[in-house]
């Protein structure tokens, strides 16, 4: 059977309902260009989504040379055939008339085209003599959540054995960073302990600071069939704003930003104080019972509602659901990530886990989620502040196990300090100490807080800035070279979702003009500078993505992330695999820790762990003392209130966030008609009482103005928290006449021209959720002049939740049920 819908105004598509313990019925979502039929297609190429982090398998239709539309992939265990409107719509973007195609050099203060030639040469001269004049610490590179694994893993060998330079972290560092450091806390290594099939087996489901409905759809199609379906779970939701979430939740607690730790402690309050613990589970697999029981014991539910503006009796209702749960599953993302005291939140999640002995069995685990769609690979790879494979830097033998696979001396692999964070590289960037700045696939005039003073520091003459990407970005547009790359379905090679699912994505047309594969550009520089290993051979031994990924199993064998047992021809043709997969679970693995926690022994953990109030390392002999037979940690932490708290100057807090028709900073979905056309433009929400108090209406302009700059915006009235502000982060320059940001005399339009340079102190990931910001009315929608403020004015009723702006593209899509079509990549229908 197959029906149309409206994507656009149905993101979630069709149900079917199914019962828990059931397998997910199969839904198979087709989108082809206007005038395309099924029987036009000349080939079908596999791939998987590059816009979030979900990893939804598809196959990319091809006619003539072009992409022509997409489908899902009915055999995969991420999605079962399903898409979202991202995936369905986005690929749109790689044919834009406005994609870089030949490389560009500054020349006397405007950017010229060039050759392939002069723009490496200019790089490759510029780094040789940095590193005879300054050291390999002059030069940082600052990468992204969307390249391949193979191009991750050829970044991170030559800049940390290559050049040898600490500063080398992905733009995961603003999504997914508090994950990591949250997993490596509680488990002493990195990895995703639950998996997305845990869905069909929880009785609830707890998603913290998680808009799962907008950042991961697909999950939230999955999600709801089982609410439709036989024995439905309970949702438990925690977030401020009106979310499709926050309507199917049991539970909604809408706290107060930057109150998640007063949230959670009081909720590990009630869970320890009516004893729905499992006290075996915590004496053969813990340690830290003790410690976390005297922190969280005068953390009352009263306590935590005044803090954090819930009622007592919703914590209480909160906390009964997680405490009687027979399979718990809870999912976190940015409310929490980005919001302050993050990892010491995220490690309280693991602990509710930890006390209820809720992991490693189907429905009971912990997804600590991604934003960016190949994050992981950032992680696994060694490219985002970590080294590859989940080693420790802190440990010797590690650093020389890596230096081994790479066949260098120890000594060159850089391990005398922590490696350096994004949001340090751009100060020692503001400095001086680093000289040449290299940024591929990513956005950072758009995507870091504080913005006007990242435009400083990219604009700066003794700083030379490179920028790798698709398009002329507002970053582009500060940089000395420009290097046009190719993207998703115009090479070839690998990335792994939030549940460590590994995914093959096959080349299926050429990239516009000269642009060139990552990985094709990062191998070009290898040889240009000559990176040997210690035996004088090239230091960088493959030449393409599959041996690429070759070299990289290598160096991921015995570690935790181990893909020793895939291959290219493995993840041709039916599902993804999770890792690890290798001679003891060629099949992949579900769930991380069913028996024991292996990876946080002293000898093999990633990181010793740090202080969740400071951030300061613990040194190896404490980590030895404390957990000494390698079990996970209950990591106890105080409620500490947010640095910047709201005056009478600036009397709202403000968070940004995301929407389901946009990713990032626009630059591919801004260009796909039907995801732009439901998303144009930026807007603030507010609540009903603070709209009426302030005189303003649906669709008013407003400047909402914070310590650091200002924006304008279009006002929505909801139901989100009083005394809050929410505005989409993703709306930067580059489709408006300025081009690259505002002038000294307006207001802009991106969100982090709002947001405060603040982040994590041990996850070192920015604070976009806990600025604060004052609203002026500039016109009322009606174009006419604004009044006064009046308490007695009242916002229009409207439903919350996703909001669509109707276009002319279409957007509708075929559901087909029980698969009726050719699943085989590369072959014709």
């Amino acid at each position: 059977m197959q029906m149309p819908v409206d994507r656009i105004a149905e993101p979630w598509g069709t149900r079917t309902p199914y019962g828990r313990h059931e397998t997910w019925p199969t839904r198979v979502d087709t989108f082809l260009a206007e005038g395309v039929r099924s029987s036009d297609v000349e080939r079908w190429v596999q791939t998987s989504s590059i816009l979030h982090s979900d990893g939804d398998a598809m196959d990319v239709a091809v006619r003539n040379g072009s992409m022509v539309g997409v489908r899902g992939r009915a055999s995969d265990r991420v999605n079962r055939g399903r898409l979202g409107p991202k995936d369905l719509f986005g690929w749109q973007a790689n044919a834009s008339r406005s994609r870089l195609t030949r490389p560009l050099v500054r020349r006397g203060g405007r950017l010229t085209e060039c050759d392939w030639d002069t723009a490496m040469e200019a790089i490759a001269s510029r780094s040789r003599r940095l590193l005879d004049e300054r050291g390999p610490g002059s030069i940082g590179f600052y990468t992204s959540g969307q390249l391949f694994l193979e191009e991750y893993y050829t970044l991170a060998v030559l800049a940390r054995a290559g050049i040898g330079t600490n500063h080398l972290d992905g733009n995961t560092r603003l999504c997914t960073s508090t994950a990591a450091e949250a997993l490596k806390e509680s488990f002493g290594c990195d990895g995703q302990p639950g998996s997305y099939d845990d869905i069909d087996h929880a009785d609830v489901i707890a998603l913290y600071g998680h808009n799962l409905a907008e950042t991961q759809p697909v999950q939230w199609m999955r999600i709801l069939d089982r609410l439709d379906g036989a024995d439905p779970p309970r949702l438990i939701c925690i977030d401020p704003r009106p979310t499709a979430v926050a309507r199917r939740a049991a539970v909604h607690l809408a706290p107060r930003g930057g109150t998640n730790v007063a949230l959670l402690n009081a909720l590990l309050h009630e869970i320890i104080r009516t004893d729905r613990v499992d006290p075996g589970y915590i004496e053969a697999h813990t340690v830290g019972f003790a410690e976390l029981s005297e922190e969280v014991e005068p953390c009352t539910p009263e306590w935590a509602a005044d803090v954090c503006d819930v009622p007592a009796a919703k914590i209480r209702e909160a906390a009964e659901l997680l405490g009687t749960a027979d399979r718990l599953l809870s999912t976190v993302l940015q409310g929490v990530y980005q919001s302050h005291q993050a990892t010491g939140a995220a490690v309280q999640i693991n602990n509710i886990h930890l006390v209820r002995g809720m992991l490693g069995r189907p429905g009971a685990g912990v997804l600590q989620m991604n934003g960016q769609p190949t994050a992981q690979n950032t992680r696994e790879c060694g490219a985002n502040g970590d080294l590859p494979g989940f080693r420790n830097w802190q440990n010797d033998e590690h650093v020389a196990d890596l230096a081994r696979v790479w066949n260098v001396d120890p000594g060159t692999i850089p391990h005398y300090a922590p490696p350096t964070h994004a949001m340090q590289m751009f100060r020692y960037a503001e400095q001086g100490s680093i000289r040449m700045l290299w940024i591929s696939g990513t956005n950072p005039a758009v995507s870091l807080p504080e913005l006007s003073r990242i435009r400083s520091i990219l604009s700066q003459d003794r700083l030379l800035v490179v920028v790798q990407d698709l398009f002329l970005t507002e970053t582009a547009q500060l940089a000395d070279v420009v290097l046009p790359a190719a993207t998703w379905g115009e090479k070839t090679g690998t990335f792994t979702n939030a549940d460590r699912t590994v995914h093959l994505s096959d080349k299926a047309v050429e990239p516009p003009g000269e642009a060139r594969p990552d990985l094709e550009i990062f191998l070009d520089y290898a040889r240009r500078m000559d990176f040997r290993d210690k035996d004088g051979a090239p230091l960088v031994t493959w030449h393409d993505p599959e041996t690429a990924f070759e070299a990289w199993k290598r160096c991921s064998a015995g570690r935790p992330c181990d893909y020793t047992g895939l291959s290219y021809d493995r993840l041709r043709g039916g599902s993804g695999i999770q890792w690890p997969c290798d001679d003891r679970a060629p099949e992949g693995t579900d769930r991380l820790y069913t028996d024991g926690f292996t990876w946080a022994h002293p000898d093999l953990c990633e990181t010793y762990g740090k202080d969740l109030v400071t951030g300061a390392s613990t040194s190896e002999a404490a980590y030895r003392s404390r957990n000494p037979e390698g079990r996970a940690m209950l990591k106890a932490v105080p409620y500490l209130p947010p640095h910047e708290a709201p005056s009478d100057a600036f009397p709202f807090q403000l968070t940004t966030g995301r929407t389901i028709f946009q990713f990032h900073t626009r630059t591919k979905t801004g260009r796909a008609p039907q995801l732009n056309a439901a998303a144009p433009d930026v807007w603030v929400e507010m609540s009903v009482p603070d709209a009426t108090e302030q005189g303003m209406g649906e669709g008013d302009l407003v400047e909402v103005a914070g310590p650091r700059g200002a924006i304008r915006a279009r006002v929505r009235v909801t139901a989100i928290r009083r005394g809050l502000l929410f505005v989409p982060f993703h709306y930067g320059y580059w489709d408006t006449v300025s081009g690259c940001g505002p002038d000294s005399t307006t207001a802009g339009r991106a969100a982090n021209e709002a947001t405060v340079t603040d982040w994590d102190p041990v996850s070192k990931q920015p604070l976009f959720k806990t600025a604060t910001a004052a609203v002026r009315l500039l016109e009322k929608s009606t174009g006419q002049q604004a009044p006064a403020p009046t308490n007695t004015a009242s916002a229009p009723a409207r439903r919350d939740g996703v909001r669509a702006t109707r276009g002319g593209a279409s957007a509708h899509v075929q559901e087909s049920f029980g698969s009726p079509v050719d699943r085989t990549p590369g072959g014709t229908r």
